[in-house]
């Protein structure tokens, strides 16, 4: 593989893991499969243990999936919630034994079920239930106290309890409360949850804790996360669970503890047999060491324990027709085919739609209307048809062709000669205008709060906005006359889009959407050119030139800003005081020439903001330990890197180290 192929498949990898963590963990709106998901987090694992020197700090296999929603103030989280190692077959979990017994020569596990819901921290101090905060990235989760304290089977206090006691568990809606929720939503008129996580997930994110005591929430508790002032030492999770229990906590229903591997893969298939009876949803079991010293002889990686994995099982399958196939066009103007199926029972919803990709996904499967087909589903929204039933192929059956035109506008449908997608050709279609729109307000690009997809569509129906630029010329009066908004909601949305104009250079050029141009590739050309002017007028031999940028992006930045149109929008952008310039400031070049990697949880920094702190002194940040790192800097819970760093001696900095480092 060529140098700017695999750079290029890691930074698309990247920003479709990143795209699709938000859309499950932050808005509980998934729009892949979860094996799908995890097939392209391990094609990027592949691809980065190949390539160890694009590992990135903000890399996808470096953190949490998650973030801190903004409507809910931040929690940092006392013990982190790490996320769990996923495992797809049982040969994985004895080489998970194998090594754990290099450590813990005899040990004990305990099999729990993998819930699927939401997982949350729960606190109390003297025995009085104090804050609820979700997991967030796993360093910061955001405070939902009060809806918490709308869920019945969570003890608001605790006789005999600690001086300060957090537990972790996860929030899930049980399947008959799912179905009931559903059932009143359509009679209301209201679009119905695809699964019982989302369902679990938005009611716990409600903004009225009334509405998340209607939707009849349960949880489980897994793990004790701290104990100050407990008199009780224990030496085994099992211990521990059963302490909650006796507690008031419902705890991990049904746990297993076994001495031996051959048990442990045993019940692991017990369980998966028996997951269709719950009343809660599951995609797996959890594997965890018992002894709580053999946990911290083991230790954790920067993301996960060492000491625990999480068996995933396969998707469930099941057979339905296929009824049609519609396609949609995506705010780069992609058209992606979605199947129509005969409704049918999977994983315990009800689904009626697929994925189909694109053309070369169906010719491969040879998918046809009429085709009796095999679809999965592994807690998703949307499944995937795995194959069709030849065999029950109807006579009439014709192999499916791509429109020739856009569905949407009319315009000339073509071929990318390097992908598999058609893309409309329309300047102007009122499917890619309004997903662009949604992208550049959105959190990671322009941030602005409230002008969300519904809002954006009114405005784009009633001729107010046809273009980025035009959101900045908006009245308050004109969006107080728009259904569903008033006097109020349009001053707040002024508001935020005079902040949204100081978010600097690198956002906005995230927000236009340009082709392999993620977050990342826009901080590194912020970092690179002084404004957006500047890069406008850079040819491809000085795009490539930027750290991190290869030909294939460059050319797509170059195309960009030739064009007559992405001039025009800059010009009306900077006219209407959009900030171009770069925020990248140089402070000094103290570290110029050094190589950092960051590892562990910082107490005075996020990633982001150390990374910058070295950026802007002329260092680089690398996301992997190498002979050529100048200094690791270590914060709490640092995992592997350390590790390596010591095995390589590489300097390592505290915190206090690196602070002085950065003020010398």
């Amino acid at each position: 593989m060529q140098m700017n192929d695999y750079r290029a498949e890691i930074d698309a990898l990247r920003r479709e893991l990143d795209e699709n963590a938000r859309l499950y963990y932050d808005l509980d709106s998934p729009a892949i499969s979860d094996a799908e998901y995890d097939e392209k987090m391990n094609r990027l694992k592949a691809l980065e243990a190949a390539h160890p020197e694009t590992v990135t700090p903000d890399s996808p296999t470096q953190h949490v999936g998650g973030h801190a929603l903004r409507q809910f103030e931040p929690v940092r989280h006392a013990v982190p919630l790490m996320s769990l190692t996923d495992v797809f077959s049982l040969d994985e979990v004895r080489a998970f034994d194998r090594r754990v017994r290099e450590t813990e020569p005899e040990p004990r596990y305990v099999v729990e079920w993998k819930i699927d819901g939401l997982s949350v921290a729960l606190e109390y101090a003297d025995g009085v239930f104090v804050r609820g905060a979700t997991r967030g990235d796993g360093v910061t989760g955001e405070d939902v106290t009060a809806n918490l304290a709308a869920v019945r089977s969570i003890p608001k206090t605790i006789p005999g309890a600690p001086k300060r006691l957090i537990v972790r568990g996860e929030v899930y809606m049980s399947r008959p409360n799912f179905e009931a929720l559903n059932a009143r939503r359509e009679a209301a008129g209201e679009p119905a949850f695809a699964n019982p996580r989302n369902a679990a997930a938005g009611s716990l994110r409600q903004l009225d804790p009334a509405v998340t005591a209607e939707r009849a929430l349960d949880i489980f508790i897994f793990n004790l996360q701290l104990a100050e002032g407990l008199d009780t030492a224990f030496s085994s999770h099992a211990e521990s669970l059963a302490w909650l229990a006796g507690c008031g906590f419902a705890v991990s229903p049904d746990f297993r503890v076994y001495s031996d591997i051959g048990d442990v893969c045993a019940r692991i298939a017990e369980m998966e047999a028996l997951r269709e009876g719950l009343g809660f949803g599951t995609d797996g079991a959890v594997v965890k060491v018992d002894s709580l010293a053999a946990r911290g002889a083991l230790g954790t990686t920067a993301k996960a324990p060492k000491w625990a994995v999480a068996y995933k099982y396969p998707p469930e399958e099941a057979k339905t027709r296929l009824r049609g196939i519609t396609i949609t066009v995506g705010r780069t103007g992609v058209l992606t085919p979605n199947a129509v199926l005969d409704p049918v029972r999977l994983a315990g919803t009800t689904v009626s739609r697929a994925s189909l990709h694109n053309l070369d996904w169906i010719a491969e499967r040879d998918l046809r209307v009429g085709d009796l087909v095999t679809v999965r589903k592994a807690g998703e929204i949307i499944p995937e048809i795995v194959s069709a039933d030849v065999s029950a192929r109807p006579e009439d059956a014709q192999p499916f062709r791509m429109p020739e035109t856009c569905p949407v506008c009319g315009a000339k449908v073509e071929r990318d000669e390097d992908e598999a997608a058609m893309r409309c050709t329309g300047a102007d279609c009122p499917a890619q205008l309004l997903r662009r729109l949604v992208h550049f307000c959105s959190r990671d690009a322009m941030d602005i709060e409230g002008c969300g997809p519904a809002l954006l569509q009114a405005l784009v129906d009633g001729g107010y906005v046809r273009d980025p630029a035009d959101l900045y010329t908006l009245r308050a009066d004109t969006v107080a006359g728009l259904e569903r908004m008033g006097k109020k909601s349009a001053e707040n949305l002024m508001r935020a889009i005079e902040n949204s104009k100081t978010r600097g250079m690198a956002r906005l050029l995230y927000a236009f959407g340009i082709r392999q141009v993620g977050s990342s590739a826009a901080e590194a050309l912020a970092a690179h050119f002084p404004d957006l002017e500047a890069l406008m007028r850079a040819d491809a031999e000085a795009l490539t030139a930027v750290p991190d940028i290869g030909e294939t992006t460059a050319a797509y930045l170059a195309a960009w800003a030739s064009e007559d149109a992405a001039r025009t929008l800059v010009e009306r952008l900077k006219a209407s005081g959009v900030d171009t310039a770069s925020r990248v400031t140089r402070v000094s070049d103290s570290l110029a020439g050094l190589t950092f990697v960051l590892t562990g949880t910082l107490s005075g920094y996020t990633r982001a903001e150390a990374a910058q702190e070295i950026t802007s002194r002329g260092g680089k940040v690398s996301g992997s330990v190498s002979k050529k790192t100048s200094y690791v800097v270590a914060g709490e819970e640092a995992g592997s890197k350390l590790e390596k760093a010591e095995k390589l001696g590489v300097p390592v900095l505290s915190e206090e180290d690196f602070t002085a480092l950065l003020n010398r």
